[in-house]
């Protein structure tokens, strides 16, 4: 498995990073074993990153990673993320017991990556000069005091918000929404399709540093092509910065079909993962399975490479 480092963290991550989120849903609503023998294969294959959060499953993921772990005797990578109160607004207060709370389930002492999870500068959440005055300083704390090695955000929220707060210097990684329905830096974004351009957000991230994790590359399932979900996956997903609906997405998925047909990859989420792992500027994505075989297909996905230019420029025309 390709290695890539995590913009000035330093860390060595793996170009694929284990997502245990509820989407996928394995790490949520799979059996112990299931869940074990998913994650020894992710490690086996070299995956070394490991992405989780207490709202995956009510604090199911966090718990369930933390025993498969232990079972395993394995000590990967592991990021997990918190999320604003709502009220009473005692954020640093929130931010550790939170923290605290992961921290159990996981049963770790402390945590490679701490990221948040709200998106920032929308008018019903919390103003950036919120965040910065008194999330930051709270999370610098809290790795002071060795809870946390990093600090991270999920970018989604105001575009003006979050470039002013990347431009801050003050986190050291970004999840950013990354696939081949969305913008990106790779190609252009189609007529009608609603959403940030993280094609300019990416590259601004990457030129102060953050490291860029890639989320949604599989659009929530719909770049398989396929309509029905494993009974494992999330029934319904809402799109994050693509269509409005899963079923547009599915329905641009399918435009991609040709390039299966022509051989340029064996399937339409081959495909995807192999876009989303294409720019160097992307130092892992994240992928979340419902089962062994689909790990095993995102592995194969990912020991095959970028895809080259012709490629990329095929998949910009048939979105075009």
């Amino acid at each position: 498995m390709e290695q890539r480092v995590l913009g000035r963290t330093g860390l060595k991550v793996s170009v694929l990073g284990y997502g245990a989120g509820a989407v996928g849903g394995l790490m949520v609503r799979g059996s112990a074993a299931e869940q074990e023998r998913s994650l020894a294969r992710a490690f086996e294959a070299g995956i070394n990153y490991v992405d989780t959060a207490p709202t995956y499953g009510n604090g199911a993921s966090e718990e369930n990673l933390g025993r498969a772990l232990k079972a395993l005797g394995a000590s990967p990578l592991v990021g997990t993320k918190f999320r604003l109160p709502a009220a009473p607004r005692d954020i640093p207060g929130a931010i550790a017991t939170s923290l605290e709370a992961s921290l159990r389930r996981l049963g770790r002492d402390s945590i490679d990556l701490l990221q948040l999870h709200d998106p920032i500068g929308l008018d019903e959440g919390y103003s950036l000069t919120e965040v910065l005055g008194e999330a930051l300083p709270a999370l610098h704390r809290l790795r002071d005091q060795g809870k946390c090695r990093f600090l991270g955000i999920t970018a989604l929220g105001s575009e003006p918000a979050l470039r002013q707060f990347i431009e801050a210097g003050l986190i050291d990684t970004a999840q950013i929404p990354f696939n081949a329905l969305n913008p990106s830096w790779l190609a252009p974004l189609p007529a009608g399709l609603p959403g940030q351009d993280f094609r300019q957000l990416g590259r601004l991230a990457a030129s102060q540093g953050v490291g860029l994790i890639g989320i949604r590359i599989l659009a929530a399932g719909a770049l398989s092509g396929e309509a029905n979900r494993h009974p494992i996956a999330m029934p319904e997903v809402a799109p994050i910065a693509s269509a409005g609906e899963y079923a547009t997405d599915l329905a641009h998925a399918r435009r991609f079909r040709p390039l299966v047909e022509e051989g340029h990859a064996a399937s339409l989420a081959e495909l995807a993962i192999r876009f989303a792992i294409t720019p160097p500027e992307m130092s892992l994505a994240l992928i979340g399975t419902a089962s062994l075989d689909q790990l095993d297909q995102a592995i194969a996905a990912a020991e095959q490479g970028p895809l080259p230019p012709f490629v990329l420029e095929r998949v910009a025309a048939l979105m075009a």
